[in-house]
């Protein structure tokens, strides 16, 4: 079992989103990522899944990865064992469900890990970041979120965002101006020739 930080390409770039789906600001998200033909990995968290399964569509029909976050957003360090191993497979299934496909990839809220992570998420890689910006808070989007995107090396690395800003500590309207930043950041980056990349395309996990 692996814990990936970046990704096996120079001058790519996986963008990565957590704790989605959110029925305004996933959609947002989705309409930017299109306007530029940009694939992205999505680790939802299970419950909100649920309640917007048609945002989960529209990600299988763009060609995005999905990945195992929690079924509720709690920490790995609160967890019993059995709430562990209750956390990811619900989540899990409910991935299965609605893809049908097996998601292959887990990040653990808040990027917590706990002495029980290693043996119950066999089966999948853990995705932490080379990349983290504050984006669950509205201040560093609108004041430093596009300038730290710029900044950020392009060496195989993983952003990690965040579409949804009702988890314990953000802000319910950062989404917004994140997604906001990240269009115009795109933009840029693709002029310069950088590249971006699903999860499942690099390190090629689907059949062609």
């Amino acid at each position: 079992m692996r814990i990936i930080r970046r990704v096996p390409q120079d001058d790519t770039i996986a963008l990565t989103f957590d704790d989605g789906p959110h029925p305004v600001y996933t959609r947002q998200l989705l309409d930017v990522l299109e306007k530029h033909g940009v694939k992205a990995t999505f680790f939802i968290v299970g419950e909100n899944a649920e309640r917007y399964p048609e945002l989960i569509d529209r990600m299988k029909a763009a060609g995005h990865s999905f990945g195992v976050h929690h079924y509720r957003h709690r920490s790995s360090w609160f967890l019993s064992p059995l709430g562990l191993k209750s956390q990811l497979d619900n989540s899990n299934q409910i991935i299965k469900r609605l893809t049908d496909e097996e998601a292959f990839f887990y990040r653990p809220p808040w990027g917590h890990l706990n002495l029980f992570t290693l043996f119950f998420t066999r089966r999948w890689h853990i995705v932490i970041w080379s990349h983290i910006f504050k984006d669950w808070k509205v201040k560093e989007c609108k004041e430093n979120l596009l300038q730290r995107l710029n900044e950020a090396d392009t060496r195989g690395a993983i952003f990690v965002l965040h579409d949804n800003g009702a988890t314990f500590g953000a802000e319910e309207e950062a989404p917004h101006y994140m997604v906001e930043c990240l269009d115009a950041y795109i933009e840029e980056a693709l002029n310069r020739n950088i590249r971006f990349i699903s999860l499942d395309d690099a390190f090629q996990m689907k059949e062609s």
